[in-house]
């Protein structure tokens, strides 16, 4: 049996060997407004603290968030909502705060989950959000260096114990264009990308991105849909009659999920009071529904959270009757917001990660998406390559039509032979 200073020394070495392999990569600043001024890490007090109390966090949290955030994951009221619907215990929370010289520059919220059986630090949400990043103060980080980011990253990860390792799904690789602000933490593997459209007004994106012929197919199918009755289109905002349009929208997706065969992660999760806990008065979440009605009927629904000048689509569903779909009310319900939501202030629109028709149509901004992985252990590092070659594997799949189209018909068949619907298969993990 190994003792605990063995143990200790053993974790240290693993963390070491870890992040001194990687390299260390220059940074582009210029994107981040201003010349950053260089800290020397060596003379630089890089120092690290645990909490397992949300709110003990809260004050730094809200100051490193002040002025906006990357993904609904880096809010503080969406992540303590989460927690709360969750029930997660204090013992699984984990906010690591890293400062320099006695100042808050970065915290990392964890969730230490088990799954299959393995203890693992992760962000709270999951799949539940387009991406996620570390919540900091971006213009020090750079200052830091790669000398100094690595101390801090080593600082921060030093506070952790009760897990294998540590996974941080879908990072960008660069915040509002500087890159290589998290190149120093743990390994990496590219597997996603993230699609925004970024305008400064409805006028630019619709001379921009909708040709002469997309227009009049827009306008086809929007004549096609008012032939069947009148068409209305509406935002709603917290503490509004958002239940009904709510409700509606997880109906719409989870007929959505049966057709394809899959999981339906909103119902089987039990995720679905969340949601409109979030839309609640009060809630500290800014929650823009956009509900497209037909004679009233509620045929699309999107579902976004707004952030400064930022708006983040979480859900979008519409209509599984043919007849109705012919007008494509989800295409004629996203036409409407995009025709709106700049003019409204918003700088940019982010429809999260994975490739669909709206975003080939509409987003003008693509963003590489990495997994960061460091092994606490070594199991953990054994964990980490045997995972790493799974997402690289799955990547390949979703690359192309036909494995995509063959996996789902297996996923699917194996539900139909388990007797299971695939609102009741188990909990997919990451």
């Amino acid at each position: 049996m190994q003792s605990a200073a063995q143990r200790f020394w053993g974790r240290k070495l693993i963390l070491n060997a870890a992040f001194s392999a990687l390299p260390e990569t220059a940074l582009d600043t210029t994107a981040l407004g201003l010349a950053v001024v260089a800290i020397d890490p060596l003379r630089a007090d890089i120092a690290a603290s645990l909490s397992t109390d949300i709110a003990a966090v809260e004050t730094v949290w809200r100051t490193l968030t002040a002025a906006g955030i990357e993904s609904p994951g880096q809010s503080y009221d969406f992540i303590r909502l989460w927690i709360e619907d969750r029930g997660i215990p204090a013992e699984d929370q984990r906010f690591v705060v890293g400062t320099v010289d006695g100042r808050p520059v970065a915290l990392l919220p964890l969730h230490r989950k088990t799954v299959r059986g393995i203890p693992v630090f992760t962000w709270f949400p999951g799949a539940h959000a387009g991406c996620y990043a570390p919540v900091a103060d971006f213009k020090t980080l750079a200052a830091l260096g790669p000398v100094g980011r690595g101390a801090l990253w080593r600082a921060m990860v030093g506070q952790l114990c009760g897990a294998d390792l540590i996974y941080l799904r879908s990072m960008p690789t660069e915040i509002d264009g500087a890159t290589g602000l998290f190149d120093e933490l743990g390994s990496t593997l590219a597997v996603e990308t993230l699609y925004r459209s970024q305008y400064g007004s409805w006028e630019e994106c619709d001379r921009l991105q909708r040709s002469k012929s997309r227009r009049k197919h827009d306008r086809q199918q929007g004549d096609r849909l008012a032939a069947m009755g009148e068409v209305g289109f509406e935002e709603i905002r917290n503490g509004g009659d958002m239940r009904c349009a709510i409700e509606t929208m997880f109906i719409q997706r989870a007929a959505r999920f049966k057709v394809m065969g899959i999981r339906d992660p909103f119902v089987h999760d039990r995720l679905t009071d969340f949601y409109h806990a979030m839309a609640a008065a009060g809630s500290g979440v800014d929650v823009r529904l956009h509900v497209l009605r037909l004679d009233g009927a509620i045929v699309a629904v999107r579902y976004n959270v707004v952030d400064n000048d930022r708006m983040f689509c979480l859900i979008s569903s519409m209509s599984d009757d043919p007849a109705i779909q012919n007008g494509s009310p989800g295409k004629q319900c996203l036409l409407r917001v995009m025709q709106s939501v700049f003019d409204q202030g918003m700088r940019v629109f982010d429809m999260g990660s994975g490739f669909t028709d709206e975003k080939r149509h509409w987003c003008n901004v693509q963003m590489p998406l990495r997994q960061h992985y460091i092994g606490l252990t070594g199991r953990g590092a054994v964990i980490v390559g045997v995972h790493q070659t799974f997402q690289k594997m799955r990547a390949h799949i979703k690359a192309n039509k036909q494995l995509k189209v063959l996996a789902r018909n297996v996923q699917s068949f194996v539900y139909r032979l388990a007797g299971k619907r695939a609102a009741e298969a188990p909990e997919k993990s990451d």
